[in-house]
């Protein structure tokens, strides 16, 4: 019987993901035949000051909505929620929910939540062109990482008339290193693709590898293809690395999947 070849098969690739996210990703791109490497790009924590967030927290039940631009956003004010003997199921009945993407809303599911309003394209643009009711006067929460992000949304509230709060409910770091595995596939050249999944792991790879590697860190990438899952973090790459290869359709793992596979095949 003839043995049938996976899309992936004897591929490569690197995934970027933040450490302990990996996994997920990791198991879509195995089974389509890939061999992965780890490169942790993003460390994520609660915020270095906790004040304002504790402060949101006391009042979180005066919040008309609270948007969630991420799952660390949602698992960062939970787990404070949850420290202080409340937990977002708990106090959820008292606002509407909104969160900008399909893994989001996932998340949001696991902690026993269901989103109110998950926008058509999972892009913050989506997210306020078909906001489901009028925003003046309406009292926001946004729960985002320290360092701050894309303000697209927040910008857009605020000019239509909306009380928007935002609050840092985590952060996230560059790590120390690249896994020893990884860099030594770097060395060797055989390196197929890297997978960026946001912004920050652009920056934090282009930063992890120049440290490791010197002046020789864009040799070793230049037979190496750069695939983004969305139109930030294809900006990014553009900024950090000159190009990317492919562009992900849809704004999720399996999108950023899809299109390794038809760029490879």
């Amino acid at each position: 019987m003839k043995e049938i070849k996976l899309p992936l098969q004897d591929r490569n690739i690197v995934i970027t993901r933040a450490k302990g996210q990996i996994s997920e990703a990791k198991t879509i791109f195995k089974n389509a035949g890939a061999f992965i490497f780890d490169l942790p790009a993003l460390v994520i924590d609660y915020p270095d000051d906790m004040t304002l967030l504790d402060k949101v927290i006391d009042q979180i039940n005066k919040f008309d909505w609270i948007i969630f631009l991420s799952s660390n956003g949602i698992k960062y004010l939970n787990k404070r929620l949850l420290d202080k003997g409340s937990s977002l199921k708990t106090c959820s009945n008292e606002f509407k929910i909104a969160v900008v993407g399909e893994k989001t809303a996932q998340y949001l599911s696991s902690t026993g939540v269901v989103a109110d309003y998950i926008p058509p394209d999972f892009i913050a643009e989506s997210l306020v062109k078909h906001f489901p009711s009028p925003v003046k006067d309406l009292s926001i929460l946004i729960p985002r990482v320290q360092s701050g992000g894309n303000n697209l949304i927040i910008d857009n509230l605020l000019s239509r008339g909306a009380l928007v709060k935002e609050v840092a409910a985590y952060e996230s770091r560059c790590p120390e290193s690249i896994p020893l595995e990884t860099i030594n596939a770097f060395q060797s050249r055989t390196i197929d693709a890297i997978l960026f999944s946001s912004g920050k792991t652009v920056k934090n790879t282009a930063f992890l590898l120049q440290k490791h590697f010197g002046r020789e860190w864009k040799a070793i990438l230049r037979e190496v293809k750069l695939f983004s899952i969305g139109p930030q973090t294809t900006l990014e790459c553009h900024r950090n690395f000159g190009r990317v290869d492919k562009e992900a359709d849809k704004y999720t793992f399996e999108g950023l999947l899809k299109a390794t596979i038809n760029y490879f095949s």
